[in-house]
């Protein structure tokens, strides 16, 4: 019986990052040399030292007009307003729920930024906050939308968007926010069949495309009538494959949105078994040429 060895040289078991692009966000090091000081402006996470700019904080240097910062890789979830966020209810309070988003505090979602079942537009009675508990309870999972900021920076969300609401079956991926790019959208369903919500506090949701259509079907934010379904084993593979995939581009500190991952889903494809991506050449490989994709996409 032949038995098949992995041998790594001590070179190659380091965390490599493949950005090359300058037109890419890059990855930045505590003293590393930003830029000279004569047409920018010193922002958070930098440092002045003679003429040159320099990272005060490990990151991806972040530009607006002539101001430069560094976005920290390894911090908690700064939002913004507007943001998209995947949560979990950490408890029930009166009138309002706290949802853990990944912020330096726990965020607020009240009672009457939320639909209720059937979408009713009225004021919310005592019978309703009675039945809190009904509509989320601890441990569940939300999407929701960041809608203000308080004083203290916890962050006030909103659920009253149809597409915004409790998750259903799926698997809940954890990654540094900074390599979530901001976009318009942030709901997105792959070719591959699995629907993805990319929360911009770093919390990504994967779950079936089928499951998605079956609430839009149903026009409500509960989702109730459809959390028990069976997931077939197709569609846990390609949700599986898809998580081995964005965690191959967090490794090599790659931005993550909707092109990103659907260039390593497709380049992930060359290994047949799922459990083949976690090999850390594999997951070199797929970043390597997702990254080399991106370059090409970005130049077109």
């Amino acid at each position: 019986m032949t038995e098949h060895v992995s041998i790594r040289l001590a070179s190659e078991r380091v965390d490599h990052s493949v950005c090359t692009n300058d037109e890419l966000p890059r990855f930045y090091t505590p003293g590393e040399v930003i830029t000279g000081m004569q047409d920018f402006m010193r922002g958070h996470g930098t440092y002045t030292e003679g003429d040159s700019l320099k990272a005060s904080v490990a990151g991806v240097m972040q530009k607006v007009n002539k101001l430069i910062c560094i976005r920290p890789l390894k911090s908690r979830y700064v939002g913004e307003v507007g943001d998209v966020v995947v949560g979990r209810v950490i408890d029930v309070q009166q009138k309002r729920w706290k949802v853990e988003t990944n912020s330096r505090l726990d965020s607020i979602l009240q009672l009457s930024s939320v639909n209720l079942p059937g979408g009713e537009l009225r004021r919310r009675s005592a019978e309703d906050e009675q039945m809190m508990r009904e509509h989320l309870k601890e441990g569940d999972l939300i999407s929701a939308e960041v809608q203000s900021i308080f004083s203290d920076g916890s962050l006030s969300l909103h659920t009253r968007s149809l597409k915004y609401g409790k998750l259903g079956q799926g698997t809940l991926l954890k990654v540094f926010p900074s390599l979530i790019k901001r976009r318009k959208n942030h709901f997105h369903n792959l070719s591959c069949g699995v629907s993805i919500i990319i929360g911009n506090n770093g919390f990504i949701w994967l779950s079936p495309t089928t499951q998605r259509i079956t609430a839009d079907e149903n026009n409500t934010d509960t989702i109730d009538d459809y959390v028990l379904q069976n997931v077939s084993s197709s569609d846990r593979e390609s949700i599986a494959r898809v998580k081995n995939c964005i965690s191959a581009l967090v490794a090599s500190k790659m931005m993550l949105d909707d092109t990103s991952i659907t260039f390593a889903f497709e380049e992930s494809m060359k290994y047949d078994s799922v459990k083949d991506l976690l090999d850390p050449e594999a997951m070199l490989d797929v970043a390597f040429m997702t990254q080399h994709r991106m370059n090409n996409f970005m130049g077109e």
